[in-house]
């Protein structure tokens, strides 16, 4: 089996992995620098919707917490994974799995640049609803949530859709 580095919709997918990361990247340096906090490190936006500031030095909830000076071995798996799924992505044929691919390469990258600026990975959007409160998120989540039901989505349609 040969590596390949690109195939048909590399380029398409890529796009994808260069909107997320714009995205979450902007969205974070806008929230950073753009956002009072206060002394109370939160700012309601909406009944349900509030912008904090939370540094995640560990994965998901704060799971496996690595401190500032382990950022290199979660920034290093985030690399790794987006290097698998560009390698993933040289081989697709469907539009839907390109997105996906280049939705998870996004997000990814965009938590391994937190990791390599900060040491931590910024997070800053806070739902809630009828005191439920769901954790703490970033828009390269998103684009990685995103990314894996589009994936499932597409494994259902046993790719059907191109």
């Amino acid at each position: 089996m040969k590596l390949r580095l690109a195939g048909p919709l590399t380029l398409y997918g890529g796009l994808y992995a260069l909107a997320a990361l714009v995205v979450d990247q902007g969205s974070k340096l806008a929230v950073l620098h753009g956002v009072d906090f206060g002394d109370s490190g939160f700012v309601t936006v909406l009944p349900f919707l509030d912008l904090v500031r939370i540094w995640n030095t560990g994965i998901s909830y704060g799971l496996f917490s690595q401190g500032l000076d382990g950022w290199w071995l979660l920034g290093g798996f985030k690399l790794v994974a987006a290097l698998f799924f560009w390698f993933w992505l040289a081989r697709v044929d469907r539009r839907l799995e390109a997105a996906a691919l280049g939705l998870l390469i996004g997000g990814a990258l965009g938590n391994a640049v937190d990791r390599l600026a900060y040491g931590a990975v910024f997070d800053f959007v806070s739902l809630h609803a009828f005191g439920f409160y769901w954790y703490v998120f970033n828009l390269s989540d998103v684009a990685i949530v995103a990314g894996v039901g589009l994936l499932l989505y597409d494994s259902f349609l046993g790719g059907a859709a191109k």
